[in-house]
C-alpha cells in the first residue's frame, strides 16, 4: 500500500474509533533520490501493526520502533534519514537520498 494511498485516513479513523492508540509519520522533506514524496504517510498502532509507507519499506521498521515512544510519550518527534546517516545505512536506505518525516501521536475524541 502506497503512503499516499487515500484509504490511510479512513483506516487511521477506524483505528481510532476501536480504541486503538495511534502514531502518524509523515515525509514532510526528501532531498535526493527517496522512495516515497513528500505527504507519504505510515500509520502506525500501539501494537506495532502499520499500513502506508514513509520509505518504500527501507526505513519502515526503525519508525514503527520510533512510533512506540512516540505513542507512550504523546510527544511529537522529528526523524530524519540519508545516506550520511549511520542508522540509514543500518536499517536500509541507501538510494543516495534523504528524508525527514515528521511523527506524532494521534488521539481519539475523550482519549
Amino acid at each position: 500500500m502506497s503512503g499516499r494511498d487515500r484509504t490511510l485516513l479512513p483506516a487511521a479513523a477506524a483505528w481510532l474509533d476501536e480504541g486503538r492508540k495511534i502514531a502518524v509519520a509523515t515525509v514532510i522533506g526528501t532531498w535526493g533520490s527517496a522512495p516515497q514524496p513528500a505527504g507519504s504517510l505510515l500509520i502506525i498502532d500501539a501494537d506495532g501493526n502499520f499500513i502506508g509507507s514513509v520509505s518504500g519499506g527501507c526505513v519502515e521498521g526503525e519508525v514503527v520502533m520510533e512510533a512506540q515512544g512516540v505513542i507512550k510519550s504523546g510527544e511529537t518527534k522529528i526523524l530524519e534519514y540519508g545516506v550520511a546517516d549511520e542508522t540509514a545505512w543500518k536499517v536500509g536506505l541507501a538510494c543516495g537520498g534523504a528524508i525527514r518525516i515528521l511523527l506524532e501521536p494521534v488521539t481519539g475524541e475523550g482519549s
